[in-house]
């Protein structure tokens, strides 16, 4: 091969592959369009959708949530950013980066990544998240996307896997930008999970308290999440299916709060191994909201005798540093006093602390000596009194494209820099 045309296939930008059009299918286009990192995206539906491909283009474009493409990405005044439509190829022109969508295979080692170049390939239908499954698995697999032609796949779910006593293989890693992204490797991990949305800012939250006191000091921590709807939940009560356990699932996410499960907890000791030590409970409540949450953490902390005081002053303070020092804008810090709607489309922060809200308590924790310890003698006092603060801090995030979506596209872009280094 010449050395010119070496030259010319380094200096071209990657083709990105995004599997599934969902929400975070959808968002994390949206976020590429804006982006221009990659020369060409290529987006698998995996069926017919709609009459035409217009009628796609139509969806892609507007949005309930956020508004227009268009107007999203440069204001009121813009126009429509679609076009050179062609039904037959299945591509458009979207603020002139060329689009492919695919609409013939949903198993992924039918889809025709290889055809068009794609390397990196972002997995969002939520459906292929156990990297133990072989790619020729009758109902799909995340690794036939390997098999298809792609190096590197980006799950945007945590990785679940069904089989009990299997554990997540080498090739394969769970990373949250500015938490644990120093610990992906480029020649091993070829399979990378984005976590969920709240791991990752709850993954924020508590990191600088971590890297403060250390988790000898906290004694336990318990989260709650009040999160915005998702696909998964029903607008109107519905049926369960046969064998369903959890009937809140099927009821109305438009009338009711919903007490349900998160898994914030086991993938953040994936991100975070120090907190496999420290106790973590955690909690989520659907709210009738399209989107914006708000992870609620409790910490209980042991006060070390000379230690600094624990108080909304010094836990504000270190969240203000954090977010000083983490240049990629991963932490916000403010004392404004938001609701939700104001942190929809926030560009960039994994999680935006509420200053404001941040409260701490100190009691006195006493023990008898005695039962404690199954001992008595003179020289030991026969009671102690341990000093626990208990502190409440509020961090919000866009479950969505703001937070969520903006996180996930700068792993696929670092993931994807990293094949043409």
């Amino acid at each position: 091969m010449a050395e010119k045309e070496i030259r010319i296939i380094s200096e071209k930008k990657p083709v990105l592959g995004v599997n599934g059009l969902g929400r975070i299918g959808k968002l994390s286009l949206w976020h590429h369009i804006g982006r221009k990192y990659f020369s060409e995206i290529v987006v698998n539906v995996g069926r017919k959708a709609g009459k035409s491909l217009e009628d796609i283009a139509r969806y892609i474009e507007k949005d309930s949530t956020y508004g227009a493409l268009h107007r999203y990405l440069y204001g009121y005044k813009a126009r429509r950013l679609i076009e050179d439509l062609d039904e037959e190829r299945g591509t458009m022109r979207i603020d002139g980066v060329p689009v492919t969508i695919l609409r013939e295979s949903r198993n992924p080692k039918d889809i025709r990544w290889k055809d068009h170049g794609v390397k990196t390939v972002v997995e969002a239908t939520g459906k292929f998240v156990d990297p133990t499954i072989p790619p020729d698995a009758k109902d799909g697999s995340v690794r036939g996307h390997i098999e298809a032609g792609a190096e590197k796949v980006i799950v945007s779910a945590p990785f679940k896997i069904k089989e009990k006593g299997r554990t997540i293989p080498d090739d394969a890693a769970t990373i949250v930008m500015g938490i644990n992204d120093d610990t992906y490797r480029q020649t091993q991990h070829h399979i990378v999970s984005a976590a969920s949305c709240t791991t990752t800012c709850l993954a924020h939250m508590i990191k600088p308290l971590l890297d403060y006191f250390g988790p000898k000091h906290m004694l336990s921590i318990f989260m709650a999440t009040a999160h915005a709807t998702t696909g998964s939940q029903e607008v109107l009560d519905k049926l369960p299916k046969t064998g369903a356990s959890d009937l809140r699932k099927n009821r109305s996410i438009m009338n009711n709060i919903i007490l349900t499960s998160t898994g914030a907890a086991t993938t953040l000791g994936l991100v975070i191994p120090e907190m496999n030590s420290v106790g973590l409970m955690a909690e989520s409540v659907r709210v009738p909201l399209s989107t914006g949450s708000l992870i609620i953490l409790v910490v209980a902390f042991h006060d070390e005798p000379g230690g600094p005081v624990i108080s909304r002053e010094l836990l504000n303070g270190i969240y203000r540093d954090a977010a000083q020092l983490e240049k990629r804008g991963y932490l916000k810090f403010t004392e404004e006093q938001n609701v939700s709607s104001d942190i929809i489309g926030y560009y960039g922060p994994a999680a935006i602390i509420e200053g404001n809200e941040t409260h701490t308590r100190t009691a006195f924790v006493s023990l008898d000596v005695s039962k404690v310890c199954n001992v008595t003698s003179p020289g030991l006092p026969s009671e102690l009194k341990i000093a626990i603060t208990q502190a409440v801090v509020y961090g919000w995030y866009d479950n969505e494209l703001g937070s969520f979506t903006n996180m996930l596209g700068d792993l696929t872009v670092r993931t994807a820099s990293l094949l043409y280094e």
